[in-house]
This record gives C-alpha cells, structure tokens and sequence, in this order.
C-alpha cells in the first residue's frame, strides 16, 4: 500500500520540485494549490499527480510583502504572518490526528535562510518563517511517541519565480556571496525532504535543515 503524501503548494517551485519526487518514489500524492486552476490542470496532466485547491493560509496566497519595520503596516504583517505561519499550524492540525492514531508520520515545513540569518526588509517574513523552527520544534517533542518526526527545510536562496524579482545587480551580488557561487535548484532542496521524510530517518526530529550552498553557517 502506497504511502500518502500531501504537499502544500505543491504546483511550483520547490513544491513542484518535492510532489515529482514523491510521486516518482511511488508516493500518492496530493498537490495542494491556492487558485490557479489553469497551472495546476497542466501540472496534474504532466505528471500524474493529484491536485486540490485550498488556501490553507487566512489570507490569499503572497509571497512577500517587504517594508522597513517603521513602514509596515499592520496588514502587511498580518498577511506574512498567516500565508507562512498559521498555514502551518492549519495543514498539521489537519493530519496529526490520523498521523497519531496511526502510529506513524513525517512533517516536513519549509523554512528560509532569513529566519536564521534575518533580511532587511523582512521582518514579517523572517519571523513568519522563524516561527516555523519554533514549531517544528515544539511539535516534534509532542508526537515523538507516536513515531511522527517533524522536521523542516530552510532553503537559502534558490532559482525559482521568487528569485525573478530580483534585480540583476542584487542577484549578482547574492551569488558571488555564496561559497558555491550559483543558486540551488528546487531539485536541490528536494533531495533534502526526501531525506528526512525516509522511513530510515526516524531518529531525526525536530531540527531545521540548511539548504543555502554556505551562504549562512550557523
């Protein structure tokens, strides 16, 4: 019987990246996305995996809202705050008691290199995203016993839509930061869930996993 998977935005970018690797493992998988029903159509006919439209956050999907602190407002950080924290909490309130009951799981969140190394600018999203650690923490001490393991990813920066944003001269600069001197790739991080979600990966509970090419070494 094959394994069910759920991974939430799960139709782009790195998501896209961890469902194929799931689904080329024998996962059933299920791709969850928020509403471009088109994108996903195009995703499920490609490669055979399920998809399911839900917005998991209270506000609609975002990927940042940047502001100095002394310029943000308080819906910007109201905004940052449920896309990547609280849809958090509402995806693993979902599952964690079927995962209890069933004496087995694996929750893997994905974090960022800005909440360990913190962005001007980001002070919504790198607490956001620092709240994740906090939780990954605090919820892998409470299901440990029940053979669930809650881990989670923090990707530095990596080539996906977000990273378009950018302007060249920023982007130059991040690489020839970067020991390794390029992007990581959604395959990249990827390869890191895969790791951590394998039923040999049991002794490894709630700790946070950098993804950044030694861009910050903590």
């Amino acid at each position: 019987m094959s394994k069910l998977a759920i991974i939430t935005g799960g139709i782009r970018g790195i998501g896209a990246a961890v469902s194929i690797a799931l689904k080329e493992q024998g996962y059933d998988v299920v791709a969850n996305y928020e509403q471009n029903h088109q994108l996903a159509e195009e995703f499920s006919k490609k490669h055979g995996i399920k998809t399911v439209s839900w917005n998991v956050a209270d506000f609609e999907d975002c990927i940042t809202q940047d502001a100095m602190m002394h310029k943000m407002e308080l819906l910007q950080w109201r905004q940052l705050i449920d896309v990547n924290l609280s849809s958090c909490f509402n995806m693993c309130k979902s599952v964690i008691d079927n995962m209890r009951n069933n004496q087995f799981g694996r929750i893997i969140s994905i974090s960022s290199i800005n909440a360990q190394a913190g962005q001007i600018g980001q002070t919504n999203y790198s607490a956001s995203k620092a709240g994740i650690i906090g939780f990954t923490k605090a919820l892998a001490r409470e299901s440990a016993s029940k053979g669930i393991t809650v881990n989670c990813v923090a990707p530095g920066y990596i080539d996906t839509d977000m990273m378009k944003t950018i302007p060249i001269t920023v982007l130059e600069t991040i690489i020839n930061s970067t020991p390794v001197k390029r992007l990581g790739s959604p395959e990249e991080v990827a390869r890191a869930v895969m790791f951590l979600i394998d039923d040999k990966s049991g002794f490894i509970t709630g700790e946070t996993l950098s993804i950044n090419g030694g861009y910050h070494m903590s």
